[in-house]
């Protein structure tokens, strides 16, 4: 019986009250029966993990056995019969490929005419067998008798004369004996081997149920790619023409595909889709190619070769894509130099693990993708290559100012940082600085070469979404006709290309607004990072790059950093491919810093002008000095082209003429040097001396 339990509480009011509680206990709990926990038990023991292990693995083993008999008995058949020649016969028929089907039908008929004629042989040969082994017998028998007559003329004993022979006879009756020991345990052991070698054959190849194998192999973790894991992917992937075209031909599917090729950091194999099946419609279904091959979207990739009917997968080792690449040559090569006409920039890897390296030789320039996906450092690395060769000169604007380019400071003439709409007009200015040095280029005599003038500009589309108006009215931004800063690239890259001024553009996120079309398809070498769609992809690549298989839309943005697409005939592409996929060198703020330091080595001091003034009045020897530099002495022509960078309106139609009329009289007159003529800094320094001299003396007066 239960008892009651009595708590006692006491108030703390003035009027103390005491109040009684009865708590009764809980009835004790019933037994569970002992069938109940024997059942619990047993169902606990027969749903525990290592029980499910226990149990997969004996079935495994035990489908192991199963599955290499299967295999060993079609081996077996394919080599006693000729349904090998069969299936291959119907695999090229139906691939449509006659010539490689001819060639199959003739080896088939060739085997059958070697194997009847093995048949017809089997007939003679137990009486040549026993005619054999008859004249064996007695010319074995003769040679030992024979043998036996020399021993015993050796030996002057007759009885020797038959010593070999018995000798032969005794080693005969030993390995009788050996047999009829070893028979026993042979006969007993020998099915146990059996299974054991049946049992390697089809754990070589895997040969049991995908809920019997192991966790790694069921998810496919670093499943090699095989034949005929490609062809059951291409089985599986929901078209139907293909389904049964591979279920139609003898070999399952196998005369489809080349050879499987290593290609880097994975595999490569062209695959001849059969009569019927459309290149797109394996193309439209990457993702689903991809999990049919274990591997993530962005570890396969499907262009199309120069062979009609035919893609060309390459399959990545898995989560090989997500390692880094090393370090760029132009940080591990301090004596690294660059040539524009003929050298190429070591831009990275492409997926086959070959260095990509573009050439930059009268080739316009667009790179363009999502935000912070690596536009600006891939871009720069590019420049910092070029920069190497101390011919070559640069205007740049960039315009999100935050001092990714600033380490060219001291080595591009002009450096434009900021995102302001003034920054827009000072970088719209520069370029149009630069179609006027194309002009002035354009009337040189023909045949004259000159050095190269990269006008790059990061961020364009905060130019082509300019909303700004000039004095005449016209938009600084747009893209119509009246529309400065479009205008001046056009003109750039209608004509630049002929005479080395060269447009370079980063932009992001592009559309037909922040990236007009006949911007976009003006450069000659188009990349893109990851982007969100793919008609955003046939923006910054083109058509023709899309539909060869160029997808930058399928790059995992924030994962894919530094991986490009590139169209470009300055790159080695693979024969019968439009584009091509390079993972970029990074090359970090310290690196940068280092190449230009290398770089304006290379060259004379020059000047960076970060402003470009406008509108107000102008001292030509005062700005002569400014633009020279630290150079001791700069050529007349550099200094008219600094001079037009510094202010358009006040020099940007001056020629020598107009250099040699300010500075004639003052003791600074250009002078030759070496054969050319050139402005010494230290003679515009005392005219700007005796000049203050001057002045402060007129004023006293």
């Amino acid at each position: 019986m239960s008892e009651n339990v009595v708590h006692l509480h006491k108030n703390t009011d003035p009027a103390p009250v005491t109040t009684l509680t009865v708590v009764p206990e809980p009835a004790p709990a019933k037994p569970v029966p002992l069938w109940l926990r024997s059942g619990r038990a047993v169902r606990t023991a027969v749903t525990h993990e290592h029980t499910k292990t226990g149990a997969r693995s004996l079935a495994r083993h035990t489908l192991f056995v199963a599955g290499g008999a299967k295999i060993a008995a079609k081996r077996t058949w394919d080599g006693r019969t000729a349904s090998r020649y069969e299936r291959m016969l119907r695999a090229a028929e139906a691939a449509g490929n006659h010539e490689v089907a001819a060639e199959w039908e003739e080896r088939g008929q060739r085997y059958r005419r070697d194997r009847h004629q093995r048949r017809m042989d089997l007939l003679t040969s137990p009486v040549d067998a026993a005619k054999g082994v008859a004249v064996g017998a007695g010319m074995s028998v003769g040679s030992l008798i024979a043998l036996g007559v020399v021993m015993a003329v050796a030996t002057k004993d007759a009885s020797d004369v038959f010593t070999p022979l018995m000798a032969t006879v005794d080693f005969i009756n030993l390995l009788i004996t050996i047999v009829r020991v070893v028979w026993g345990p042979a006969v007993t052991l020998g099915p146990f081997l059996a299974l054991l070698a049946l049992w390697a054959v089809g754990k070589h190849q895997q040969a049991a149920p995908a809920w019997a194998l192991p966790d790694n192999v069921r998810n496919g973790e670093g499943e090699p790619i095989t034949p005929s894991i490609v062809v059951k992917a291409l089985r599986d992937l929901g078209v139907s023409a293909l389904r049964t075209a591979i279920k139609d031909m003898g070999d399952a599917g196998a005369g489809m595909l080349g050879p499987i090729r290593i290609a880097g950091c994975g595999v490569e194999v062209d695959v001849t889709l059969p009569s019927g099946v459309s290149t797109i419609e394996v193309q439209n279904r990457r993702r689903k190619l991809a999990e049919n091959l274990t591997r993530h979207e962005h570890e396969v990739f499907i262009t199309i070769p120069q062979a009609a009917r035919t893609v060309r997968l390459w399959v990545a080792d898995s989560g090989a894509l997500d390692e880094p690449i090393g370090p760029s040559p132009l940080v591990t090569d301090d004596t690294m130099t660059a040539d524009y006409a003929k050298g190429r920039a070591p831009w990275g890897q492409d997926l086959r693990g070959d260095a990509a390296a573009l050439s930059l030789y009268q080739r316009h320039l667009l790179i363009t993708g999502l935000s912070n996906q690596g536009k600006t450092v891939a871009l720069r690395s590019l420049a910092l290559w070029l920069a190497l060769d101390k011919s070559v000169q640069f205007l740049m604007g960039d315009l999100k100012g935050v001092g990714d380019w600033a380490m060219f400071d001291g080595l591009a003439t002009t450096l434009i940082q900021g995102p302001t709409d003034e920054h827009v007009i000072q970088v719209t200015e520069m370029v149009e600085g630069a179609v006027d040095e194309m002009n002035r280029r354009l009337m040189a005599p023909p045949g004259t070469v000159f050095p190269a003038l990269i006008v790059l500009v990061d961020e364009a589309q905060v130019a082509f979404m300019c909303p700004l108006k000039d004095e005449d009215g016209r938009f600084y931004g747009g893209s119509k006709a009246t529309s400065r800063y479009f205008m001046a690239v056009r003109k750039i890259h209608n004509q630049g290309r002929a005479v080395n001024v060269l447009m370079w553009q980063g932009t992001q996120d592009p559309t037909d607004q922040n990236l007009p079309k006949l911007v976009r398809e003006g450069a000659h070498t188009r990349a893109s990072l990851a982007l969100g769609t793919e008609s955003q992809a046939r923006m910054a690549l083109g058509d023709k790059a899309v539909d060869g298989g160029a997808a930058p839309n399928l790059l995992r943005p924030g994962l894919d950093q530094g991986t490009l697409v590139v169209a470009s005939s300055g790159i080695d592409i693979p024969k019968g491919q439009s584009s091509i996929t390079v993972r970029t060198h990074y090359v970090d703020d310290d690196a940068a810093d280092a190449i230009t330091d290398r770089a304006k080595a290379l060259r004379d001091g020059i000047t960076t002008l970060t402003v470009i003034e406008r509108g107000e009045e102008r001292d030509p020897l005062r700005d002569i000095f400014s633009v020279l530099g630290d150079a001791s002495r700069v050529l007349t022509q550099d200094v008219l082209k600094r001079l037009a960078a510094l202010n358009q309106d006040a020099y940007g139609k001056w020629s020598f003429i107009d250099l040699k009329r300010v500075l004639d009289g003052t003791g600074a007159e250009p002078y030759k040097s070496d054969g050319r003529m050139v402005v010494g800094r230290d003679r515009v320094a005392r005219a700007l001396t005796n000049q203050g001299d001057e002045g402060s003396a007129s004023a006293s007066e």
